[in-house]
């Protein structure tokens, strides 16, 4: 497969959409929103996955099966099933969907914090298999070829992109479900957080931790704890669960120390 372009600042973001989009067919934008976003999460979180993994192999070989290595650098524990290259390898497969369901169950069995959060009814009759099939095709050309912590920076823009498209596609233009990104780098902007706790309280996708971290890289790499909260709290959008002892739980995943 061939790595899409990186293009422009915008340009690949716009061409993913447009492309995911025409995929889409007769779906809801507010239903196809959360198979494509749960899609390129299930990516990110297996991306930072696989660099861990790599790194392990190389200095500690013998502990790149334990995930006790993974959850001490707040890396989420991503089993064998429920791996990218699997799923990639199985795009094609009719039982495509029941696969990725399985795959959030996996993940969510063994990382306690993720339980009952994810998206797991891609293997409903309406969802064709070969749709997604195609999108699982698209997400994996995603910087292909490109250095890991690259690669995973650009998918977190994509799906910061494709949440700011499917708000405006629901006819939320104004920002009531979502913060355009130019607002939020002006507000982070206007805060210089460059030391102590940042929270958020309407947190989202967490678009603002994300322009903290670039914000701050002129200084420090972003701690473990700033990339495994920004992991987190892109989780808001995938969720069916609107309880609130739900919302209570994660509030912790709102409030970043620098």
């Amino acid at each position: 497969m061939e790595s899409i372009d990186n293009g422009s600042d915008l340009g690949i973001e716009a061409t993913l959409f447009k492309t995911a989009d025409k995929l889409r067919g007769n779906m809801e934008p507010s239903d196809y929103k959360h198979v494509a976003l749960g899609l390129i999460f299930l990516k990110h979180i297996s991306d930072g996955f696989e660099l861990k993994r790599q790194a392990l192999l190389s200095e500690y070989p013998e502990g790149a099966e334990d995930p006790d290595e993974y959850l001490a650098d707040n890396i989420f524990w991503v089993p064998p099933e429920a791996r990218w290259s699997h799923l990639h390898a199985n795009a094609k497969q009719p039982a495509i969907g029941r696969l990725i369901d399985e795959a959030m169950i996996a993940i969510e069995k063994v990382n306690p914090s993720l339980k009952g959060v994810l998206p797991k009814d891609y293997g409903r009759p309406a969802l064709n298999a070969v749709m997604l099939g195609e999108l699982i095709d698209l997400i994996s050309g995603i910087a292909l070829g490109e250095g890991k912590d690259k690669a995973r920076d650009l998918l977190g823009r994509v799906y910061e992109y494709f949440l700011g498209q499917f708000a405006g596609s629901e006819g939320k233009r104004g920002g009531e479900f979502y913060t355009p990104r130019s607002v939020v780098r002006t507000m982070v902007e206007m805060l210089e957080p460059y030391k102590g706790r940042v929270y958020d309280p309407c947190c989202g996708s967490g678009g603002m931790f994300r322009v903290v971290g670039k914000v701050r890289r002129g200084t420090r790499r972003p701690s473990r704890r700033h990339r495994h909260l920004r992991a987190g709290v892109e989780l808001h959008h995938m969720a069916a669960v609107q309880d609130e002892p739900s919302r209570a739980r994660d509030r912790r995943r709102h409030q970043v120390e620098l």
